[in-house]
């Protein structure tokens, strides 16, 4: 009895293995239409037209902080089964966009303005590291953890990145370890050191009143 309650044990959690292998290489799933309407059914150009992006276009202020301006499925429905999106970042001077992942696509960045440090870990711990100029492409290898810097004190940098995905989504590490709740005990002795270093480092990622 015992055997059999063991293997019924190793079966479910090489079933739940599987399974969770599939989520993490899961990609955009085919369709079989030309396009995924609306429910109201509304379809013209509007539908497959998107103007977010104007604002870049329009003479406004420069951002003071790393913003990032996103066209994906939560912000253009259109992209549903197209398996594609856009995102637009914009690095004042010495800003970063912090590590992270885009667990369901690669990232292809292309520097349209400026200069920037760039950067992703392999799952073998190898770190591999560029600094781009304006007109260069770099890609980020899939569900892999990657940063960008801007290391000019003077200028700002502009960079559009491509994705396969209509929702490639976005698993931010700092976020993640700092802003979830996770007890500080795991991370103190995760990282090597004390719970009270945790603590400031929760402290400065938790929202300004």
């Amino acid at each position: 009895m015992a055997s059999r309650t063991s293997s019924l044990k190793f079966f479910s959690l090489l079933i739940c293995s599987i399974a969770i292998v599939q989520m993490a290489t899961a990609g955009d799933p085919d369709i079989i239409t030309d396009f995924i309407a609306p429910p109201n059914g509304t379809v013209d150009g509007n539908f497959f037209t998107y103007t977010g992006f104007r604002v870049l276009v329009g003479g406004g202020p420069p951002p003071t902080a790393f913003t990032v301006l996103k066209a994906t499925l939560a912000e253009f429905p259109a992209l549903n089964g197209q398996s594609v999106s856009y995102a637009v970042l914009q690095f004042p001077s010495g800003t970063t966009n912090p590590p992270h992942t885009h667990p369901r696509s690669a990232e292809l960045l292309f520097l349209v303005d400026g200069t920037l440090e760039v950067g992703f870990v392999d799952t073998k711990n190898n770190l591999f590291t560029q600094t781009l100029q304006t007109g260069d492409l770099f890609v980020f290898p899939k569900g892999l953890a990657h940063f960008q810097y801007n290391a000019d004190s003077q200028n700002p940098a502009l960079a559009i990145s491509a994705f396969g995905s209509a929702n490639a989504g976005t698993v931010s590490i700092p976020s993640t370890l700092f802003a979830t709740g996770i007890d500080d005990n795991v991370l103190a002795i995760s990282f090597k050191t004390d719970v009270a270093t945790i603590q400031k480092l929760k402290a400065g990622l938790a929202p300004k009143p």
